[in-house]
């Protein structure tokens, strides 16, 4: 941000996408409230001359969604699963490494593809992979591999506050798991996150 004050003189502004669940995250709406996660978006550098714009910043995800109908956006764009402003970093836990992305890119990739090709897509909140730090023993072919573990985070929600993790069906899950492994070169192992929210969040950094 302050990389680009310098460079662009001339931009005055800095619009952003915070919704109230992010405030809440980070205690930005209260003084007693306990910190649960930092969003990037409030966590601004603070000699920054930018003014910040945040317009959607005391709506729930699903009241954005109703103004983008009344606006005319299109479905496509007005379903589409929310994405953190870091992008795949905070869906890597550990070091960050251009390996890792690649990985993580792909079996995201085929993720989406099997939730969309399932016809489920527009129902679930958020569906997504994680990178783990950890590397576990497997097979492929006569050998033996020791890569990373994929897990997978799908859950249905209303306005983030609260999820649920989503009851996938099992033949489905199985595809999924299976192309990563057989596609995604680093991958031997693919776990189902199963975990609410609360306790758990929806992301995992």
């Amino acid at each position: 941000t302050i990389e680009l004050e310098q460079s662009h003189p001339d931009i005055k502004f800095l619009a952003q996408g915070t919704i109230y669940p992010d405030r809440v995250e980070s205690s930005a709406t209260s003084n007693s409230s306990a910190k649960i996660k930092s969003h990037h978006n409030l966590t601004l550098p603070e000699n920054m001359m930018l003014e910040v714009i945040e317009p959607l910043k005391d709506l729930y995800k699903d009241e954005v969604r109703r103004i983008g109908i009344k606006l005319g956006l299109s479905k496509e764009l007005i379903n589409r699963h929310p994405f953190p402003g870091p992008g795949l970093a905070v869906r890597i836990i550990g070091s960050i490494t251009k390996e890792k992305l690649d990985i993580l890119r792909e079996a995201d990739e085929i993720l989406i593809q099997e939730i969309k090709n399932a016809g489920i897509y527009d129902s679930l909140w958020q569906a997504f992979c994680v990178f783990l730090p950890i590397k576990t023993v497997g097979i492929m072919g006569d050998y033996r591999t020791y890569e990373n573990i994929c897990a997978i985070r799908v859950v249905e929600s209303t306005d983030a506050m609260t999820a649920n993790f989503a009851k996938l069906d099992m033949d489905l899950l199985e595809r999924i798991s299976t192309r990563i492994i057989n596609e995604v070169n680093g991958i031997n192992r693919v776990v189902y996150d199963i975990s609410n929210k609360p306790p758990s969040t929806i992301e995992y950094e």
